[in-house]
């Protein structure tokens, strides 16, 4: 089997499919400058002939797998394959496999530094520095930029997949209270409380969304659910923007009904007005959508694909949690 990669995956990797499957041919996006479109993609499969492929940011439109309905697998190096015409693949029978969790810990060690330089006025405080207002015998910076510490508080996890998970298992030895909501997961933790999304939005001091996007939670995070909100508690989004009403937050802000917000996603990138609004606000901690953006999360998109491929192919292993369109195996011989 001859697989066509453009997905970045490091030698080891690399080397390691080969031993399993055969010829690889690495033609990795990143070294174009920009992922490759339909038209692009089209071409560089009748090149290369591959016999599946793996990407991560390509265009694999309905035209692209219509135009080359061969592939054995398509892998997809994210954890949720927007990219790829997912009904297109499945009518064709290809397998599509993604990687869940392969930026878990990048987002979780973010959204913790994040919170504690929000909560610790830490951007505040370096500004005030960098700009010699200390003054000599002044206490200014202790008394105007004190803040609070993560220990203690009561934390809401919205969505309790991977991410959010992951932080709750560091969060938890601060220590702080995690409650959360997710009607796809019970949590055998004594340390975690499952609530509904009321209990969790009124009762929390930080209230953080880890949702997919789906039909079902576009707006989920709506103006009556952020209504519940506690004073002085704080919002954080690092999963997707529109499954949060943004005009909703942006006035909770605006008029001083919560604390702040952390944000690393935007409803339009780049962002549009309302946006900027948010971003530019001084009760706003925002990031250009980087929580997930780091070296490491190469070399685990690429431990997790060649790991599953190799269950599904070799082992034999077809319910696996990677597999995207598990409705093929309903065609498959039992």
């Amino acid at each position: 089997m001859n697989i066509l990669i453009t997905a970045p995956y490091h030698e080891k990797a690399l080397k390691e499919l080969e031993t399993l499957f055969g010829p690889v041919t690495y033609r990795l996006w990143k070294s174009k400058g920009s992922a490759y479109n339909e038209h692009e993609l089209m071409a560089l499969l009748q090149e290369v002939k591959p016999d599946a492929l793996i990407t991560e940011h390509d265009e694999v439109t309905e035209k692209v797998i219509q135009s080359y309905p061969t592939l054995k697998f398509i892998g997809v190096c994210r954890g949720t394959p927007s990219n790829v015409a997912i009904e297109a693949a499945t009518q064709l029978a290809i397998p599509v496999f993604n990687t869940p969790a392969r930026n878990a810990q990048a987002v979780a060690e973010m959204f913790i530094a994040n919170l504690i330089t929000f909560m610790r006025n830490t951007l505040a405080g370096i500004k005030w520095l960098e700009e010699e207002k200390w003054e000599e015998g002044a206490h200014t910076s202790y008394l105007q930029f004190k803040g609070n510490e993560i220990a203690g508080k009561k934390i809401g996890m919205v969505g309790f997949g991977a991410v959010g998970q992951t932080i709750a298992n560091i969060l938890q030895h601060f220590p702080t209270e995690i409650m959360y909501y997710d009607p796809y997961y019970t949590s055998e933790n004594p340390h975690y409380t499952k609530a509904s999304l009321h209990d969790l939005f009124s009762t929390c001091d930080i209230v953080a969304i880890h949702l997919p996007v789906t039909e079902q939670t576009i707006g989920m995070i709506n103006r009556d659910f952020i209504a519940l909100m506690k004073q002085d508690a704080i919002f954080i989004n690092t999963s997707r923007a529109v499954v949060v009403n943004r005009e909703a937050l942006l006035d909770a802000i605006e008029q001083g009904k919560i604390r702040g917000a952390i944000l690393d996603v935007f409803d339009h990138e780049p962002p549009d007005e309302i946006d900027y609004k948010l971003i530019h606000h001084v009760h706003v901690l925002a990031t250009p959508h980087i929580a997930g953006a780091t070296h490491e999360v190469e070399d685990h998109h690429a431990y997790i694909m060649n790991g599953c491929l190799k269950d599904y192919f070799k082992e034999g292993n077809k319910n696996i949690k990677q597999l995207v369109n598990k409705r093929i195996l309903d065609s498959m011989p039992s």
